[in-house]
């Protein structure tokens, strides 16, 4: 008869005991890298917007600070890489103390300089100020037709454009408009 060999029940407790150390260790770790991803993602965004917003500011300096008609006024505008966008003017109705120069609103089909901040804006802001934006949606169309794809929901709240992340997480960031500043609001 041939002796036959294999592992021992001990060692194959031991193996057991090893495996499962290991997974109560990685596993903690791994859902905290998956958390820190989105974070990074919704950050890396916010930059990307932050960067944009100056952009246009710089590139409204640099034209020497141009105005364009709508009605029977002229306000502050910019063309930035071919995205026509309205800027904050603070001789605007409604506008007095916001900082000049910041974007507004998007310029589409020679619309109007509007003052009214809407959902469907800010969406439009997402899309003209990053060159390869996540896909945004306003809250309001969001509630009846909700894209799978849909990376950031879009609402507008007083001088502001808030995006909030869509990636299983409830991080956000906000655009005002009175100060061109953007902020990152991470949740715990």
């Amino acid at each position: 008869m041939k002796k036959q060999s294999g592992f021992s029940l001990l060692e194959l407790v031991i193996v057991i005991v090893v495996i499962s150390l290991i997974a109560i260790i990685a596993l903690p770790k791994y859902l905290n890298i998956v958390e820190e991803a989105k974070k990074s993602s919704v950050e890396g965004v916010a930059a990307g917007y932050a960067a944009a917003v100056l952009s246009a500011r710089s590139q409204w300096e640099v034209n020497r600070r141009p105005k364009k008609q709508s009605g029977r006024s002229n306000y502050n505008y910019v063309e930035l890489d071919g995205s026509p966008l309205w800027l904050t003017d603070n001789e605007a109705s409604g506008l007095s103390g916001y900082l000049n120069g910041y974007p507004m609103s998007v310029r589409e089909d020679n619309s109007e300089y509007t003052t009214t901040i809407t959902n469907e804006g800010c969406v439009l802001l997402m899309e003209y100020l990053l060159q390869n934006p996540p896909l945004t949606q306003s809250v309001d169309v969001a509630q009846q037709d909700k894209s799978e794809n849909v990376r950031y929901l879009a609402k507008a709240q007083s001088n502001a454009c808030i995006y909030f992340q869509q990636e299983g997480a409830k991080h956000s960031f906000t655009y005002e408009m009175k100060t061109g500043r953007v902020t990152v609001n991470l949740q715990p």
